[in-house]
């Protein structure tokens, strides 16, 4: 019987969506930086300085709800935009209208490429079904069922919080705490019986915060010393690295 290497008293397992259950962060990536590298050539001419897929993305969009994103990084750039409404339109220079393209721009690319589960996570998430654990999916991203499904995968977990549901219940964002604390509650585990796998460092700033009983980084982007610094007990490339018996 496959074992799992986790704390003792682990009852529930919140997983974060995109770059660990799904090969979908590299599309969100590419999404931000189109959506921002068009808005900034329109605002800076020739000489703008581009949105870095790597750098940019992890310090200021990786993880967090989608305006919070744009929010963060414009505010790293000394941009300031009129908020907007929901419905603005992707063409609009607000906050919301740039979010809104950039949801165009992902639903786009995962239409065209298409879905992938990463099989380390999956086998791992079946093991701890098997185990008797309870499992959580925990995203900013509003298209989380849609791809969960488009991965075949939505049957391993019982719980849902995305970003349809933190707006629906007031639920503030990753690096906030409030939607893995919201997942454990919905699974009756207090956040110590609780382990959560993230892949990005507003992810594990959430774990941290929440006082979780285990927070595991998954280190998909050479980045396992930023993940131990925002608040990863353990950091893994994979989460097969987490089994112990049979493949």
């Amino acid at each position: 019987m496959t074992k799992l290497c986790l704390p003792a008293g682990i009852r529930a397992c919140l997983f974060d969506l995109d770059g660990v259950l799904t090969r979908t962060a590299v599309v969100h990536a590419a999404a931000w930086k189109q959506m921002f590298d068009e808005f900034l050539r329109r605002r800076g001419g020739p000489s703008f300085r581009p949105f870095d897929k790597t750098t940019d993305y992890d310090e200021y969009v990786d993880g967090r709800p989608r305006a919070d994103g744009v929010r963060t990084f414009l505010a790293s750039r000394d941009i300031d935009l009129p908020e907007g409404s929901a419905d603005d339109p992707p063409d609009k220079d607000t906050v919301q209208g740039l979010g809104n393209r950039k949801n165009i721009l992902v639903l786009e690319k995962i239409r065209e490429d298409g879905v992938e589960a990463y099989p380390g996570s999956v086998r791992f998430a079946e093991a701890v079904r098997a185990a008797g654990l309870r499992t959580a999916v925990v995203s900013s991203s509003a298209n989380c069922r849609d791809v969960l499904v488009a991965a075949g995968i939505e049957h391993l977990f019982e719980v849902r919080i995305d970003g349809v549901v933190a707006a629906e219940r007031g639920l503030p964002g990753k690096p906030n705490p409030d939607t893995f604390l919201e997942a454990g509650r919905e699974l009756g585990a207090a956040p110590a019986e609780a382990a959560v796998f993230e892949d990005a460092l507003a992810g594990m700033e959430a774990g941290r915060a929440g006082r979780f009983g285990y927070v595991v980084g998954v280190d998909r982007a050479g980045q396992a010393g930023a993940l131990r610094e925002h608040g990863a007990d353990i950091v893994v490339k994979d989460l097969a690295e987490l089994l112990e018996g049979p493949p």
